[in-house]
């Protein structure tokens, strides 16, 4: 991996990361395609409207279906799936936790039980960036202990200290396999963890961030803190992160978690909530959200959003998704996911054009001023 930092405004970063697929410019918010593909979405349609540079893949559900072997047997992620550009991929971790019964954490690893059919499995740091060769992606994500908010001092300070424990078993892994040509092109990032707990968060970075990795996650973030905190434990933790290397926020968020992280020195975002608010019917636009299934929009022949230039800005109405959300035609999914993710990488790039033009505290002024108009 290539990364430089071409401007900074403030703590605020424009940076350019060229993996072995794609050079990708920051900050950038990246779709979820959890299961190899964006929800309602295929290849051509990414590639064709929204023009994103890397999307996220999950190592938890490609293992179990359709697995990591058989895409491995099938030219791996990027010629199963057709999407040419750049991959991360998931530890799973968090999926381990959260979609399986009985769920067990020893020194080595998370047990767990499939969600699909209950088998038993197990994740260890090792078999997670095996999992990751399998499936080729650019970025891997290592096995990280992540504590849901609120919990005890002591189960964040047992979270930590598993976490640097696997982080320092993953890399010494990876880069051993490199040297014997496994994972060559295949970056690798640990995750920062700690809670909101300034003291944790301190230690969880600089003993990861001692470390040989590639770049650097701030996770547990977005599980149930407020957002003041999030904010503040951004803040904190990015001090302690290499100015060298790419930060990743994990999970998040809203339009206005992206600006104010972005002010606080983060680089990289994913979180299902574009496309997961499109199937339900909220659509994100320069001046906020819009719930397009109200009787308002019934006969409203505007676009979605007037300054927005996406494909589904350009052709269709309010009036028309509203038609089709109300039919449940499957159409919807498809132009309101198009238009909602269009909004979020568009708004990444007008973050870095104001970075590079040294004018990101007037952008961020109008941003929310749009939003209380």
């Amino acid at each position: 991996m290539d990364f430089q930092i071409d401007k900074r405004d403030g703590k605020a970063r424009a940076c350019t990361i060229k993996t072995a697929h794609s050079i990708i410019k920051t900050p950038v918010f990246m779709p979820v395609g959890t299961v190899g593909a964006v929800k309602s979405l295929d290849a051509s349609d990414l590639e064709r409207f929204i023009k994103p540079e890397i999307i996220l893949g999950n190592t938890y559900h490609l293992y179990l279906r359709p697995t990591d072997k058989t895409i491995a047997k099938l030219g791996k992620l990027h010629n199963f799936t057709k999407f040419p550009k750049s991959f991360l991929t998931d530890s799973g971790g968090f999926q381990a936790f959260s979609l399986s019964d009985n769920v067990k954490i020893d020194r080595g690893g998370i047990v767990f039980r499939s969600h699909i059919d209950g088998s038993r499995h197990y994740f260890t740091p090792k078999k997670v960036v095996d999992i990751q060769y399998n499936l080729g992606s650019d970025i891997m994500m290592i096995l990280d202990d992540l504590v849901a908010l609120p919990a005890t001092n002591k189960r964040i300070k047992e979270s930590i200290e598993r976490t640097t424990s696997w982080a320092k078993e993953s890399i010494e892994y990876h880069r051993e396999n490199q040297k014997n040509g496994i994972g060559v092109n295949q970056n690798i990032f640990a995750i920062i963890q700690g809670g909101t707990n300034k003291e944790f968060r301190e230690k969880s970075a600089k003993e990861l961030c001692a470390l040989d990795y590639d770049g650097f996650a701030i996770g547990g973030l977005s599980v149930g803190e407020s957002n003041t905190d999030m904010y503040d434990t951004v803040e904190w933790t990015t001090e302690f992160m290499p100015e060298d290397k790419p930060r990743y926020l994990m999970g998040v968020g809203t339009p206005e978690d992206l600006v104010e992280n972005v002010e606080r020195g983060v680089d990289m975002f994913d979180c299902v909530m574009p496309t997961r608010n499109a199937r339900n019917g909220t659509l994100f636009t320069s001046y906020g959200k819009i719930n397009i299934k109200k009787a308002i929009f019934k006969e409203d022949n505007n676009p979605i959003d007037s300054e927005c230039n996406c494909m589904v800005c350009k052709t269709y109405s309010k009036a028309y998704l509203n038609h089709l959300f109300r039919a449940r035609e499957i159409t919807y999914f498809r132009l309101a996911t198009i238009h909602n993710l269009y909004y979020y990488l568009d708004l990444m790039k007008q973050i870095r054009e104001a970075i590079v033009e040294n004018r990101f505290s007037e952008f961020k002024k109008e941003f929310y001023s749009k939003r209380n108009a």
